[in-house]
């Protein structure tokens, strides 16, 4: 392809995404009320709680819509994210091979369900965190957070917890391309633990341990059932790599007596 057929393809996939942001946001405009309703519900907690006054406050005259538009679109591009993440796959595809289609492809299959599960994790662990921060509240005190300061701590949080689950496809894609071994990543396993506590200590912070292990546990099993396929694909590895040894030998073996018989 030529460089304005390269440009071309982009713009279509761009389109492409862009539509199904769209579409998606359309579906976060309907969800946004319930859904600000549960992140709003651990700040309104604290007025029962501490006798003052708090909530996520607006304040402009078009700070609501403005604040509803976008998280419509943040709900959008979480909804649509199969969508453009196929889009980007598309668009890359035709420069690679027929096998490293098919390891793209793997990886993408894995990215999407893991990327949207710590979506998911981190949807649920918000209001606790929220709710942990803002009990500290002084009683006959306000707590009047601003809305946009308010989503984009949100957004973070989530977008942490999400991409968090996607450590192991990038570990098994990192091995895959021979940049670190198996038996590497696994000799990092104690600081791998502690830190993933540490983001569950952060993410789920509550008066028992048990919020704290719900949320390490599923990312400790991704972190050890990649660091079990990085090491099947380095054995994988080395006997591929014997057998084309072997191999080799064979072929030098054979061609030796030939050329001392050409030298007779």
């Amino acid at each position: 392809m030529s460089l304005w057929e390269h440009l071309n393809e982009l713009k279509n996939r761009l389109i492409k995404s862009a539509v199904g942001v769209v579409i998606g946001g359309i579906g976060g405009w309907i969800l946004y009320d319930p859904l600000l309703k549960a992140l709003a519900e651990p700040v309104n907690r604290i007025s029962n709680e501490t006798g003052g006054l708090a909530a996520i406050n607006f304040g402009t005259i078009a700070s609501p819509f403005d604040f509803k538009l976008q998280m419509s679109l943040l709900i959008g591009a979480v909804i649509s994210s199969p969508i453009w993440i196929y889009q980007l796959w598309a668009f890359v595809t035709p420069g690679l091979t027929s096998k490293e289609r098919r390891y793209t492809l793997g990886y993408m299959a894995a990215a999407i369900p893991l990327f949207l599960a710590g979506i998911w994790v981190g949807w649920l662990v918000v209001p606790q965190v929220v709710h942990a921060l803002t009990q500290f509240t002084p009683e006959g005190s306000s707590s009047v957070i601003d809305a946009r300061t308010y989503i984009e701590f949100v957004t973070r949080m989530v977008l942490m917890l999400g991409l968090a689950f996607l450590v192991p496809v990038v570990l098994v894609g990192v091995n895959m391309a021979g940049i670190v071994s198996g038996h590497t990543i696994l000799k990092a396993w104690r600081i791998t633990v502690f830190l993933v506590f540490v983001l569950a200590a952060i993410a789920a912070p509550g008066a028992d341990a048990i919020s704290m292990f719900m949320l390490a546990g599923p990312l400790l099993a991704l972190f050890f059932a990649a660091i079990g396929i990085c090491i099947m694909n380095d054995k994988r590895r080395e006997r591929r790599q014997a057998r084309q040894v072997e191999e080799t030998e064979a072929t030098a073996d054979v061609a030796t007596p030939s050329s001392e018989l050409k030298k007779l």
